[in-house]
C-alpha cells in the first residue's frame, strides 16, 4: 500500500510518500518534504494562526508535488490519501483537510483522517514495531499525554497536563530569559553549561498518585528568580535552563514508569517535539536500566518527533478506517 500524509496543523506543510507491505513490516519511506513558516513566528516570540494558514494555502501543492516527485511515483500509484484532521489551529487544519478531500474526490482515493497525537504515537511504527499494550508519552508545545495503547485502534487517555503543555512552559520561561522562539532546542543546549545546583525548581505533582501533569507553577517559581536578578548573565541563564529541563524531566520519567508498571507495559514510546531532547531520552534509558525494567523505550528519530506527514500516514496505515469525505471536517480541539 502507497500512502500519502498531509499534516499541516500548525506551522509546518508537509506531505509524505509512505510504503507499507503488512502491518508487521517495516514500512518504506519514500519521501518527506516539509515546509515550515516558523521564522516568520519567530518574529513575534510565538505561532500567529492567520500567517501561519496563509503561508500554508501557499505552499500546500508544491509540497505535495514534490513529495510525489521525490518518491518516483505517479498519481495513480497512491492507494489512500491520510491527513490530519485535529487537534490544532483551525485555518491551518482547514487548508490540509480540504486538499486532502479535493485530491480525494479528483482521483478517486479513500481517504483516512489521523489525529493529530495518534501520528506522534505512530512515529514510533517507521523504525520498529513495539509490542502492547504500550504506554505512551506525547509531550509537545501543545499537549503533555499518557495514553495507554492495548492495540491499533484501542488507545486509552490516562491523565495529561491541567495547564501548560512541557513545551509550552519551555517557550514562556524561555521569553522571561530573553532566548528566541521555539525555546526548548535553546534551553537544552544551555543547559549543558549549567550549574545544577545554583537553583531547586519544583516539579509539579510528582508526588501525587495520579497520572496527570501541571507546568505553570514551574513557570511562575522561575518567574520569582528572574525578578531577583538585577543582571541575566550568559551563566545565569544557562544555570536556570539546566534546572528548569530537570524539574520537568524528573516528572515525565516519573509519572511514565509509574504507569508502566501498573499496566504492565511491553512497550513504552514517546512522541512530540519535547521528545527529541537528548537528556530526556538519556535519563529514560538510564531509569529503566536502575528500576531494572524490561520495557523496551522507544523514541523516534528526532526529525520525526517534530510534525511531520510521515507520522500521519504511519497512523493510517495502522489504523485504517477511511470515511466519506461529506463526514470528514477539521476539528481543532480533538483529543483521544
Amino acid at each position: 500500500m502507497i500512502i500519502l500524509g498531509i499534516e499541516t496543523s500548525c506551522d509546518e506543510t508537509s506531505a509524505s510518500v509512505l510504503e507499507v507491505d503488512g502491518q508487521n513490516s517495516k514500512p518504506i519511506l519514500k519521501s518527506n518534504i516539509i515546509s515550515s513558516s516558523l521564522k516568520l513566528h519567530q518574529k513575534t516570540g510565538g505561532i500567529v494562526p492567520e500567517i501561519a494558514a496563509r503561508e500554508q494555502v501557499k505552499y500546500i501543492i508544491p509540497v505535495i508535488k514534490e513529495a510525489i516527485s521525490k518518491a518516483d511515483i505517479k498519481n495513480s500509484q497512491i492507494d489512500t490519501i491520510a491527513v490530519t484532521y485535529g487537534p490544532g489551529l483551525l485555518g491551518s487544519l482547514l487548508v490540509g483537510v480540504e486538499t486532502a478531500k479535493t485530491l480525494s474526490f479528483i482521483w478517486k482515493k479513500p481517504l483516512v483522517p489521523v489525529n493529530h497525537l495518534t501520528g506522534h504515537v505512530y512515529a514510533n511504527f517507521i523504525e520498529g514495531i513495539p509490542d502492547f499494550p504500550a504506554i505512551g508519552l506525547i509531550v509537545s508545545g501543545g499537549h503533555t499525554d499518557l495514553i495507554l495503547i492495548n492495540g491499533h485502534g484501542a488507545i486509552k487517555w490516562l491523565g495529561g497536563t491541567r495547564d501548560d503543555a512541557a513545551g509550552e512552559c519551555l517557550d514562556k520561561i524561555g521569553r522571561l530569559l530573553d532566548l528566541p522562539y521555539p525555546a526548548g532546542p535553546q534551553i537544552e543546549e544551555l543547559a549543558k553549561k549549567g550549574n545544577i545546583n545554583r537553583f531547586h525548581f519544583p516539579s509539579p505533582l510528582i508526588d501525587s498518585s495520579d497520572f496527570d501533569f501541571s507546568f505553570s507553577g514551574l513557570k511562575t517559581a522561575v518567574l520569582r528568580e528572574v525578578e531577583k536578578i538585577e543582571h541575566l548573565n550568559n551563566q545565569t541563564i544557562a544555570d536556570i535552563s539546566v534546572s528548569v529541563q530537570k524539574a520537568i524531566i524528573d516528572v515525565l520519567i516519573k509519572k511514565t514508569l509509574m504507569v508502566a508498571k501498573k499496566h504492565d507495559a511491553r512497550s513504552i514510546l514517546l512522541g512530540g517535539g519535547v521528545a527529541a531532547n537528548q537528556k530526556l531520552r538519556d535519563e529514560f534509558e538510564f531509569e529503566i536500566k536502575n528500576l531494572k525494567l524490561r520495557i523496551p523505550l522507544f523514541v523516534p528519530e528526532k526529525w520525526l518527533c517534530t510534525d511531520n506527514a510521515t507520522m500521519i500516514a504511519s497512523a493510517a496505515f495502522f489504523n485504517y478506517k477511511p470515511k466519506s469525505l461529506l463526514k470528514i471536517d477539521a476539528d481543532p480541539s480533538l483529543h483521544f
